[in-house]
């Protein structure tokens, strides 16, 4: 399974908690004003600077970095746009390591994830992998430069398996 991608930064500090290995992914519906990566809109195969690369691709760099290995952040973009290779890395991922910590970004509200989860799309699923789920579009006018690992106060930071048990919105 393949992954459209627009960058990758294997040892973060910006996109979550720790050092992280961060998957930029390609494809966004939302197109924030302001948004910091509007380069990773296009969901276009020939986008400028996109790639493709196969998971294990990914996991191969991934153990290279060994101040990032247990901590993975994906963003984009949106990621929930390619829920099904999400999915699969992760599950590779936790088989090699249990404690595996899994950060996303979405432009999407948990609520609105929730309402639209299908077979088909696989969000359901998608949220059961997560750890961390960083909420909401980007809004220009709510933009708050000292929020850790967000950008407009209307993000959430969402303890995702805490809130798929009490089915309230638990926040990390």
């Amino acid at each position: 399974m393949k992954f459209h991608l627009s960058t990758v930064f294997p040892e973060s500090t910006a996109d979550g908690l720790g050092i992280r290995y961060a998957i930029y992914t390609q494809g966004c519906y939302l197109h924030c004003k302001g948004c910091h990566n509007p380069e990773t809109w296009s969901f276009c195969p020939d986008a400028p600077g996109s790639y493709f690369v196969d998971i294990d691709e990914i996991i191969s760099d991934m153990k290279k970095h060994r101040f990032s290995w247990g901590r993975l952040t994906l963003c984009g973009g949106d990621p929930i746009y390619q829920a099904p290779a999400c999915i699969e890395l992760i599950k590779r991922l936790k088989k090699q390591n249990p404690k595996f910590n899994i950060w996303a970004y979405t432009g999407l509200t948990f609520e609105h994830i929730i309402e639209k989860a299908s077979a088909e799309n696989q969000w359901h699923e998608y949220l059961k992998q997560i750890d961390i789920l960083v909420d909401g579009p980007f809004i220009l006018s709510e933009r708050d430069i000292s929020l850790p690992w967000r950008g407009s106060n209307n993000q959430r930071l969402i303890d995702v398996q805490e809130t798929l048990k009490s089915d309230q919105i638990t926040l990390f």
